[in-house]
């Protein structure tokens, strides 16, 4: 079955990283890749009641400005991915960032968002830049996979997944996780930062219902004691060379963690690991 995906890029380097990077994960698999860029016209917020028209100057320098970027993409995705499984898209939208990526999501019917993690005006200090972190929480109906800037494509054989064992999970929330591992053979290493030494018995069943939702896929269950969660994930995965990391995005958990500045300084600056956000189907 085609799968659709969706790459936002705003012509930086690690745009262009981010679009390699879903090519080759999606080698064997027939897709439609829609490369977006959001332009909007330099010296007019969007939400402005001044925003230029069609046709105006400004708006028409930007577009033009867009859709020759779009077209460099195309000549070099010409040249690079000769898959005849592989269709591509260039869509050029004058709006908001959050709202052309919900539109196309809704329209498109696009199934996962792989973007990189820093844009063209992201400072180092920046790791996740303030687009990736706010697509992650707000477009709530499609997985999002941040791309680190220096990641370079390896077949994923491990991928780390932390959880806290405090919500259960549906296996339709962990279906595309589901579908990278079998898409890869990846191992599933399913990561406990742990406060106290024993699991209580809802602890035990949420445990129980994700061996179940994994079934027949290799994974392996670890706990680490005595760290804080943003630094055990990061030593972990760093440790063991894990290749992505993979969360469920539930409203006020574990993205503060994640995407703090301390574990954002380790997936995005140390180490070279994607990181994919699946979503909580109850919100």
């Amino acid at each position: 079955m085609k799968k659709k995906i969706l790459l936002p890029t705003d012509f930086s380097r690690n745009a262009w990283n981010a679009i390699t990077y879903a090519i080759e994960l999606y080698k064997n698999e027939t897709c439609d890749f829609y490369v977006l860029n959001v332009f909007n016209a330099r010296g007019y917020a969007i939400e402005s009641m001044m925003v230029p028209e069609p046709g105006e100057k400004l708006y028409e320098e930007a577009k033009e400005k867009s859709e020759m970027g779009l077209g460099k993409i195309m000549e070099r995705l010409t040249f690079r991915d000769d898959n005849p499984n592989h269709k591509f898209f260039m869509v050029s939208e004058f709006n908001g960032m959050l709202e052309a990526i919900k539109d196309i999501v809704e329209k498109q019917d696009i199934e996962m968002i792989i973007m990189g993690t820093k844009g063209t005006t992201n400072t180092n200090d920046l790791i996740y830049g303030s687009n990736t972190v706010l697509i992650m929480e707000k477009v709530r109906n499609c997985p999002v996979m941040a791309i680190p800037e220096d990641a370079t494509y390896n077949e994923p054989k491990e991928i780390v997944f932390p959880t806290d064992y405090r919500t259960y999970f549906k296996r339709r929330e962990l279906q595309y996780l589901i579908e990278i591992a079998r898409m890869t053979n990846a191992a599933i290493r399913v990561l406990y930062v742990a406060k106290d030494d024993t699991l209580d018995e809802e602890q035990e069943n949420n445990k129980k219902l994700l061996k179940e939702s994994l079934g027949d896929l290799q994974y392996t269950f670890h706990t680490l004691h005595n760290v804080d969660v943003k630094g055990g994930v990061s030593s972990f995965v760093e440790s063991r060379e894990s290749d992505m990391v993979t969360f469920v995005n539930r409203k006020h958990s574990f993205l503060e963690s994640i995407f703090s500045k301390p574990m954002a300084k380790s997936l995005g600056q140390r180490s070279k690991v994607p990181v994919l956000a699946l979503h909580d189907l109850t919100n």
